[in-house]
């Protein structure tokens, strides 16, 4: 039975605290106030709220409203669904894999929407065809092929292989890479910078086109998770038991990676490659109150919130006037407790 199985799903149940979702939504809506309110020239956390009602605030003109509503109003609401749809998306791909280690950027599904997405920005001047129309549903195809080939080759008797699964997804990882190398050779300069910024990750290139062009596909896959996670809290019990529970595992499988592969190809086309997220959330989220998706799923996608809002403030801060990709600090973020929970379950297993 899978580790993800070793605490009986009812007793997760008792065990859930609400103070968990409690203090994670106060902690978001602390965060909207620094991430909305916050600028080049300072902090003003009523500035965060004037949008809505500017007539009451008189103290701030035409022009900071407009930042706010232009700027950093859809860079905010970028990074809230960039981390949900990442803490999800790693999530479920977990529950596909009933392997905690598995991960949409360690098992190469976001390197793949990344080469398609490079591809397109790099050859777009070269066929004179607009490449910011087409990256999400590029980024989208590359993601799904990889999540595919993954989870075929790994597959054994009805398993996935642990060990296969890393192996393909650090093969899949390299080449993504040199192909990404490869196509920068073609690039123009712009193109070169914006591939060479894109794939450190930002959210600086947040506006309203951009959300309203991805923000379907990235409900989509949302939405679609979010119902599927009773059968997939079946799946993590073993095929055969989902199946005697009335549950068509193939089919679960399919849309699972479906909805996976949108959600990854359209936070890649956004935000470029952002690591750690789908990784080191849900584990977090699991040791707060085990692995019923029922309860931990929500909360996962809370934390992946957090996550982001927190890293894109820091990466706004760091470095003032400049800013720094954010992949880089939820990378140094990530890493260094990924490795204390690697540590960790030695002592208790991974599913502990």
């Amino acid at each position: 039975m899978s580790t993800f199985a070793s605490i009986p799903l009812q007793v997760t149940a008792r065990l859930f605290p609400n103070k968990w979702v409690i203090a994670c939504v106060l902690c978001i809506a602390v965060l909207s106030l620094v991430s909305i309110g916050f600028g080049p020239a300072g902090w003003d956390w009523q500035l965060a709220i004037a949008w809505l009602a500017p007539e009451y605030f008189t103290q701030f003109d035409t022009l900071q409203i407009n930042v706010v509503t232009q700027i950093r109003l859809p860079r905010f609401m970028l990074a809230v669904m960039i981390g949900l749809v990442l803490a999800q998306t790693g999530t479920a791909t977990q529950a596909l894999c009933r392997n905690p280690l598995a991960d949409p950027s360690i098992i190469g599904i976001s390197s793949g929407a990344a080469v398609v997405a490079v591809a397109f920005i790099a050859l777009g001047t070269q066929f004179d065809f607009q490449a910011n129309k087409y990256l999400p549903y590029a980024a989208f195809i590359g993601a799904f092929v990889v999540t595919l080939f993954v989870y075929l080759v790994a597959k054994q008797a009805g398993q996935v292989n642990v060990t296969t699964l890393i192996l393909v997804g650090v093969a899949i990882n390299a080449l993504a890479f040199a192909l990404i190398g490869l196509l920068s050779f073609y690039a123009d300069d712009s193109a070169l910078r914006l591939i060479n910024y894109w794939t450190m990750g930002s959210l600086g290139g947040a506006n309203w086109a951009n959300l309203s062009q991805a923000m379907p596909l990235l409900l989509m896959s949302a939405i679609g998770l979010w119902y599927l996670k009773e059968p997939m809290n079946c799946l993590l019990l073993g095929e055969s038991q989902a199946q005697y529970l009335g549950i068509n595992t193939h089919t679960l499988k399919f849309q699972i990676i479906i909805l996976v592969a949108l959600g990854v190809g359209a936070s890649v086309a956004l935000t470029g490659l952002i690591g750690f997220v789908g990784l080191v959330v849900p584990h977090i989220a699991r040791l707060m109150v085990g692995p019923h998706l029922r309860i931990m799923m929500p909360l996962s996608m809370l934390l992946g919130i957090i996550v982001l809002l927190l890293s894109d403030w820091l990466a706004r801060t760091l470095v003032m006037p400049a800013e720094l990709p954010i992949g880089i600090i939820t990378a140094l973020l990530g890493a260094p407790l990924f490795i204390y929970l690697i540590l960790k379950s030695k002592h208790g297993g991974l599913g502990a």
